[in-house]
């Protein structure tokens, strides 16, 4: 693989991770409602999904998915799912007050953050085939291992850093504040953002 060709597989994928969708969503709410040290580890999260459907692309299940689509419609039905329960649990607890953690305490674990942006990420099975797609084109066969690792740790780096930069900007006290006077309506927002993305992840 040419330096070009990585260049230009981490340049698709960080417009790709920009661009607004369900963890996006996530991510903000989750900055707004507990901190800047919940929502990083949450990046975190998000970053190594994304890590997986890379490793996933690579190891032929973009090409699985195409041999088998009932394989990847399940999927989405599975995925669309997940993120509808979420929408449902916010919209539910919209009118939940909240209550900010201390400076030594976060109000949810780190690797529950974790977690959680894992599975969001993994809810939806779109990015195996985006990454599946971009890696037939730029990725040649007999790539060195090395190389591949390298991609699989940048495309990590690059969702990961995206959504702390997120969560800084949204765990700030004027967003926090806002936060609180305004949660219900942001909650039952988010909520429906998210329950649009599930359906047209399942439905699509």
């Amino acid at each position: 693989m040419t330096w070009a060709a990585f260049a230009s597989i981490l340049l698709i994928h960080l417009a790709a991770a920009i661009s607004p969708g369900p963890s996006f969503v996530v991510s903000v709410k989750t900055a707004a409602a507990e901190g800047f040290r919940v929502a990083a580890a949450l990046a975190v999260g998000f970053g190594l999904g994304a890590a997986i459907w890379a490793a996933t692309a690579l190891m032929g299940l973009a090409i699985l998915f195409e041999i088998l689509p009932g394989l990847l419609t399940a999927l989405k039905i599975i995925g669309g799912l997940f993120l509808c329960f979420i929408a449902v649990m916010m919209w539910r607890h919209a009118k939940d007050p909240i209550a900010f953690a201390d400076a030594t305490a976060a109000p949810r674990g780190i690797l529950s953050a974790i977690r959680l942006g894992v599975i969001t990420q993994l809810a939806n099975p779109k990015p195996a085939v985006f990454f599946g797609a971009v890696f037939i084109g730029l990725v040649p066969e007999g790539s060195s291992v090395w190389m591949l690792a390298a991609l699989l740790g940048m495309i990590f780096a690059n969702e990961t850093i995206w959504y702390i930069v997120v969560a800084k900007a949204f765990s700030t006290h004027t967003a926090r504040q806002a936060y609180v006077r305004f949660k219900t309506w942001i909650d039952r927002l988010f909520g429906g953002l998210i329950a649009v993305f599930g359906l047209k992840i399942a439905i699509s």
